[in-house]
């Protein structure tokens, strides 16, 4: 038997670390590695964007004629409507009507509704149709008048134009739609032009639907809902008034040449929001996810919101006219939207638009004066529904600092906590207050008002002497609004719309105060309860609340949705 003997191999000429490659193929190699973070780099931000692009003109816009071509017929049937109902209007009310009439449909004063020239009758005529997205348009909430306004506002300035208002709640009628607009609002909608299609997805945007990654949940379930709406009708504009970002980003996707609007009551994503994840930054500490971002699971809520503002920022940035409700939300919303508003050459400036506050009803209802000024008691109103974002449990940790204090303010003061329960979570939330209350020894000087109707609230502003508000980071803030109105002197947090835009010097002289800790409230408590002149701090109070009347909201919506017919004319 031959036995084979080990082989003598002759040693590589190769270099130790070559891994068996040729020197240019190695070279080659260690080149497209260390280029690979900077091809991704690009590839993110110019690449993805440009398909998107490409995807936009051609499948999208396919798809968009599609969508034409299916609701043709009912766009038909709606301008067919419009025209049999404003007939049946006229004749219905041609007796009754003055032609003088403040609220008549063909006579408004063009120096409040806006023109397109000098006084002259301009775009006036327009009659396309205009669609508003707003799936919980029967909420009753400061959102919803927003949306009443801007829809009464819009029928005054193009009586022709179609109003068409995309919603979810089905178990209502126009006309106890309307009805509850003009009983909750005050808000009189001129009935034939205005349209109701409902949309069958409005679950798909629900927080319930989604318990895990909610904020990209919701935002693709906006995109399922806004597909449902344009294969409703497709309108000639498209303005969202809920904050449906993603539901717009699909509209120029399918239509590149329909002209859009948002009106955005608060960014879905913040700067704020994503520092609050880290405990080691200046507001680690504030908003329901503070401190949330340590650890693995940290980590990937970081990467998560991150991917998502960018997306959001995308949405952003395809919308033609963007408006706010506070100056706080028009600085998040250009720091999240407006380097790529830029990129993609958008001219309109985002605008701060106010919401439309009951300033003018609470003004004839409420009386300043010396006389009322002693009718006035020694009570604290916060008005809030018992979100947690609401923070009650700093106020109401703030009032027990301040009972403690012993001054004669102090004594008298009682706090009533006004707010509507929506909820078994808020109805547990107030369970807990109650308990927090309890335990802080305060049970005899403070109130819980649940669910209170509008005239209840209106007798608690009256009589009140401090509107209180704890929110960190509200977005505007229209009952600070209403406190202001009431003649309140106001202790609010010291963040956000209430901060920046509502709770301002007059004149160089305070109209409230602002803190942050429950110290700062409870010194704001006795600054306000103390306060030597109170009657001038109201009458400051009510005039800076001027800026947030009704009237005020149309001049500044109008301006900003004639940018978007002069698209179509």
């Amino acid at each position: 038997m031959s036995h084979s003997s080990p082989s003598c191999a002759v040693p590589s000429q190769r270099a130790p670390y070559s891994f068996g490659m040729e020197p240019k193929s190695l070279a080659f190699t260690a080149v497209a590695v260390a280029c690979t973070p900077f091809a991704l780099l690009v590839c993110w931000n110019f690449l993805l964007p440009f398909l998107f692009r490409i995807f936009a003109r051609t499948a999208g816009s396919t798809l968009g004629w599609y969508l034409r071509k299916l609701t043709g017929g009912r766009r038909s049937l709606i301008i067919r409507t419009t025209a049999e109902n404003e007939a049946k209007f006229r004749e219905n009310n041609a007796p009754a009507k003055d032609s003088s009439d403040d609220e008549g449909w063909e006579n408004i004063d063009g120096s409040i509704i806006g023109t397109s020239g000098n006084g002259e009758k301009g775009d006036r005529d327009w009659d396309g149709i205009v669609g508003f997205f707003h799936p919980f348009c029967n909420a009753g909430g400061g959102g919803e008048r927003v949306l009443w306004a801007a829809v009464r506002a819009t029928q005054k300035r193009w009586p022709k134009a179609k109003i068409v208002v995309y919603t979810g709640d089905h178990d209502v009628s126009k006309e106890n739609m309307i009805a509850r607009v003009k009983n909750t609002f005050s808000i009189d909608i001129h009935p034939p032009t205005v349209h109701f299609l409902y949309l069958s997805t409005r679950h798909w945007v629900l927080s319930s639907t989604w318990p895990h990654m909610t904020l990209l949940g919701q935002s693709l379930g906006s995109v399922i809902m806004g597909w449902d709406a344009f294969s409703l009708v497709v309108p000639d504009i498209f303005i969202d008034t809920m904050g449906y970002a993603f539901a717009l980003g699909l509209s120029k996707i399918l239509f590149p040449d329909m002209p859009t609007a948002a009106y955005v009551h608060y960014p879905t994503i913040s700067t704020d929001m994503l520092k609050s994840l880290d405990p080691k930054t200046s507001v680690g500490s504030q908003g329901v996810n503070a401190g949330k971002g340590v650890g693995f699971k940290g980590a990937i809520k970081k990467y998560y919101w991150q991917i998502f503002a960018a997306i959001y920022s995308w949405m952003g940035a395809s919308v033609d006219v963007v408006m706010t409700n506070s100056t706080w939300t028009q600085a998040h919303i250009k720091s999240i939207w407006g380097p790529r508003r830029k990129q993609r050459g958008r001219e309109h400036p985002i605008a701060v638009v106010y919401p439309p506050c009951a300033v003018n009803e609470i003004d004839r209802q409420i009386e300043l004066s010396e006389a009322s000024e002693k009718k006035r008691e020694k009570y604290m109103v916060y008005i809030a529904q018992f979100r947690p974002e609401k923070n009650h449990q700093l106020i109401v940790q703030s009032f027990a600092e301040f009972v403690k204090t012993g001054t004669p303010s102090a004594k008298e003061a009682k706090l009533v906590l006004l707010g509507s329960v929506r909820d078994d979570n808020d109805s547990r939330r107030v369970y807990q207050l109650r308990l927090l209350v309890n335990e802080l020894q305060i049970k005899d000087q403070v109130i819980f008002q649940l669910d209170a109707p509008w005239s209840e609230i209106l007798e608690w502003l009256g009589k009140a002497f401090v509107g209180v508000n704890g929110m960190w980071n509200e977005h505007f803030g229209i009952g600070v609004v209403e406190y202001q109105a009431a003649g309140l002197i106001s202790v609010v947090h010291n963040s956000g719309g209430p901060k920046i835009d509502i709770v301002t010097e007059v004149d160089g002289e305070p109209t409230g105060f602002h803190a942050a800790t429950t110290a700062e409230f409870a010194e704001g408590f006795e600054k306000a309860l103390s306060h030597p002149n109170p009657l001038a701090v109201r009458r400051r109070a009510r005039q800076s609340s001027k800026r947030f009347s009704e009237e005020e909201f149309v001049k500044k919506w109008l301006a900003e949705i004639e940018k978007l017919v002069a698209m179509k004319m």
